[in-house]
C-alpha cells in the first residue's frame, strides 16, 4: 500500500491509492499527523520527493520537541526549509511513520496550526520541561522524543529505537555515542516524568543528569553501526553555517544514490 502526502498548513492530506486496511481519523479541519493512528504495520509515505516507510507500533507516541529559542540560528529552526519542507513538517512525518500518534511539544500559540500541541507545565526549562509535559500528557507506554533540528534522522533509526525499547524494561532507551548521550532522539516511559518533575522543581534542567536515577537501556555506537546507522544521523543544526553545510552534504549523498 502506498500513500501520497501533501503537506499544507502543517497538516498531512492523505490520498489513498489502494484499499485502506484501517480507518484514518480526521482532526481539527484537516488530515494531520495525529490522525495517522493504527495505519500499520508497514507502508510508505511520499512527501517532497522523499519516501518514508511506515512501521507504526502499538503503544507508541512521538513528540517533536520544537520549543527551542533558536538564538544561534537567528530564526525559528522549526520553519527552516529542508528538501522543500520545513524541519517541523519533516519531523512530524517521521513521527507519524513510526508511532500511533504524533504531537508537537512547544508553544500552543505558535504551533497549534500544525498539529496537536503539548505546552510546558514548567515553562522556560528547556528540553527537560518539554519531555516532562509530554510524558504527563501521553497515554502510551513508549514515547519517542525527537528534536526538530535533526533533519538527518531516518525513520528506520526511530523504528529501531522503538524495537529496542519494547524489548527492555528500561525507563529510557537512549543512544550513546562518543560525544555522549542523545536524549533528544530517545524513547521514554511515563515514569521518567516523576524524576523530571523533581528536578524541574529544584531548578535542574539537564536531561541526562537524571539517567542515573532510572533504568536506562543505552544503545551504544557499535550497536547502532551494526544495525546500519551512523553517528552523523544524530547531528543537530544550531547555526546557519551548520544548516547550509548539512544541506550540501545531504544533497551530495542524494545524488550519489540516484
Amino acid at each position: 500500500m502506498r500513500w501520497k502526502v501533501g503537506i499544507g498548513e502543517g497538516y498531512f492530506r492523505v490520498v489513498v491509492e489502494e484499499r485502506l486496511d484501517r480507518r484514518i481519523s480526521p482532526i481539527e479541519g484537516g488530515w494531520g499527523p495525529v490522525g495517522l493512528v493504527g495505519i500499520g504495520p508497514a507502508m510508505s509515505l511520499q512527501t517532497c520527493g522523499e519516501t518514508i516507510s511506515f512501521r507504526s507500533m502499538q503503544g507508541t507516541s512521538a513528540f517533536v520537541l520544537a520549543g527551542g529559542k533558536s538564538s544561534r540560528m537567528g530564526t525559528d529552526k522549526a520553519f527552516l526549509k529542508w528538501n522543500g519542507q520545513s524541519l517541523l513538517q519533516r519531523a512530524l512525518a517521521l513521527g507519524a511513520s513510526v508511532a500511533e500518534e504524533v504531537f508537537i511539544a512547544g508553544d500552543p500559540a505558535r504551533f497549534s496550526p500544525y498539529g496537536r500541541v503539548v505546552g510546558d507545565i514548567f515553562p522556560e526549562h528547556g528540553p527537560l520541561g518539554a519531555i516532562h509535559a509530554a510524558l504527563r500528557a501521553t497515554g502510551k507506554e513508549w514515547n519517542l522524543m525527537l528534536a526538530v533540528d535533526m533533519p538527518l534522522v531516518e525513520s528506520g533509526l526511530l523504528s529501531f529505537l522503538f524495537e529496542v525499547a519494547r524489548q527492555s524494561d528500561a525507563v529510557v532507551t537512549v543512544p550513546r555515542l562518543a560525544g555522549g548521550w542523545q536524549p533528544l532522539c530517545a524513547v521514554y516511559r511515563p515514569a521518567f516524568a516523576d524524576q523530571a518533575e523533581q528536578a524541574l522543581g529544584a531548578g535542574r534542567n539537564k536531561v541526562d543528569a537524571l539517567f542515573s536515577q532510572v533504568q536506562v537501556r543505552a544503545v551504544e555506537e557499535e550497536e547502532l553501526r551494526q544495525a546500519g546507522f551512523q553517528e552523523a544521523l544524530f547531528r543537530n543544526l544550531n547555526t546557519p553555517e551548520e544548516f547550509r553545510r548539512a544541506g550540501e552534504e545531504a544533497g551530495q549523498e542524494t545524488r550519489k544514490r540516484e
